[in-house]
C-alpha cells in the first residue's frame, strides 16, 4: 500500500509549523501564562515576609479581595489611576496616529528617516533618565525653565510640587518618551494602502487634507480599532517606575495608584498576596473592558480583534 495522503488540516500535515511555533509558545507559557496561575493562585492565600522569613501560604479565600476594596485609600487609588490612564488614552492614544500621517506626508527620504530617528529614541531611555531630565527642566533649584522666568523678571514656579500639575506632568512624560514608538504601527498600516487610491482621490481634485480623511484614515482604521481594544486592556496600568521616581510628599494623595499600591504592599512591606490580589483585579477589569469594546465595535459594523 502506498503512503496514505495526509489530509490537509490534519496534525500531520501541517506538524512542521506547530515544531516552528512551539518555542514562541513555550516562551509565551514560561513568562505569561505560568505568573498568570502563580498571581491568581497567591490571591486567594496569605503569603507574606516576616523579616527573612516567609510566612505561608495559607488558604483564605476571598479576603485579601475583601482586604483591598476596604482600604481606605482605595477610591483614592481608583481616581488617580482611572484621570491618569484616561489622559494617556483620550489624549494620548490619537497623538501617535497624527504623528504616522504627519510623517508618511515628509516626501525627502533623507529627512524623514532623521525624523523618525528622532522621535524614536525617547522609547529607549530609561525612566530614570526621563525623570532627571524633567528635574533638570522644572526643578525650583537648578531647572532651566524657572531660570528663565527669573531672567524675564517673573516668579518662580514649582512644578514638581504642584498636586494639580503632577497628573499633566505624568501625560507630558509619557508622550514624549512613546509617541514616537507607537507611530511604527500606524507607519507601517499607511504604507500598504494602495497609491491608485491616492491618485484616484487626486484626479477627483482631493487636497492633502482631504486625502488623508477619505483615503488615509478609513484605510488604517482596522489597526486603529485593534490598538485601541489593546489598550483599552491596560486601562488601569500606570507605570511604577514614572510615579515613584516623581511622587514626592506633596503629591501623595493625587499620586497614589493601583501599580504603586502594590509596589509598597509586595516590594516594600513584603505582602505578596495583596499585591497579588491588586494585579488579578486589574487584569479583570481589562479582560472585561477588551470584550466588551470588541462586542461594540462589532456591532457598528467594523471588524474588532476576534
Amino acid at each position: 500500500m502506498g503512503e496514505k495522503t495526509k489530509k490537509k488540516g490534519s496534525i500531520s500535515y501541517a506538524k512542521w509549523g506547530y515544531i516552528f511555533i512551539a518555542p514562541f509558545f513555550l516562551i509565551f507559557a514560561v513568562f505569561q501564562l505560568i505568573p498568570l496561575a502563580s498571581t491568581i493562585y497567591y490571591s486567594f492565600f496569605e503569603y507574606y515576609r516576616s523579616g527573612l522569613k516567609i510566612i505561608g501560604p495559607s488558604f483564605v479565600g476571598l479576603k485579601n479581595y475583601i482586604n483591598f476594596f476596604k482600604n481606605r485609600n482605595f477610591l483614592k487609588m481608583f481616581r488617580n489611576t482611572l484621570a491618569i490612564s484616561s489622559l494617556n488614552l483620550f489624549l494620548g492614544f490619537p497623538l501617535p496616529i497624527l504623528l504616522a500621517i504627519l510623517l508618511n506626508e515628509i516626501r525627502n527620504q533623507k529627512y524623514k528617516k532623521t525624523m523618525q530617528t528622532l522621535v524614536y529614541l525617547p522609547h529607549f531611555m530609561s525612566w530614570v533618565v526621563v525623570a532627571g531630565l524633567t528635574f533638570f527642566l522644572l526643578s525650583v533649584d537648578i531647572g532651566v525653565v524657572n531660570k528663565i522666568l527669573v531672567a524675564a523678571g517673573k516668579e518662580k514656579v514649582s512644578y514638581l510640587t504642584d498636586p494639580r500639575l503632577f497628573w499633566w506632568l505624568l501625560f507630558g512624560q509619557s508622550t514624549w518618551r512613546e509617541i514616537g514608538w507607537g507611530s511604527i504601527v500606524y507607519l507601517a498600516a499607511i504604507s500598504q494602502i494602495s497609491q491608485s487610491l491616492y491618485e484616484a482621490a487626486e484626479m477627483d481634485g482631493a487636497n492633502k487634507l482631504q486625502q488623508i480623511l477619505h483615503v488615509t484614515i478609513p484605510g488604517i482604521l482596522p489597526t486603529i480599532i485593534v490598538m485601541f481594544i489593546m489598550r483599552l486592556g491596560t486601562v488601569l496600568d500606570v507605570g511604577v517606575e514614572q510615579v515613584l521616581l516623581m511622587s514626592n510628599s506633596f503629591v501623595t494623595d493625587v499620586s497614589l495608584t493601583f501599580d504603586l499600591y502594590a509596589y509598597q504592599q509586595g516590594i516594600q512591606q513584603g505582602n505578596y498576596s495583596l499585591s497579588a490580589t491588586v494585579s488579578v483585579c486589574k487584569g479583570l477589569v481589562g479582560m472585561v473592558l477588551v470584550l466588551l469594546s470588541n462586542r461594540a465595535i462589532k456591532k457598528t459594523g467594523n471588524e474588532g480583534m476576534f
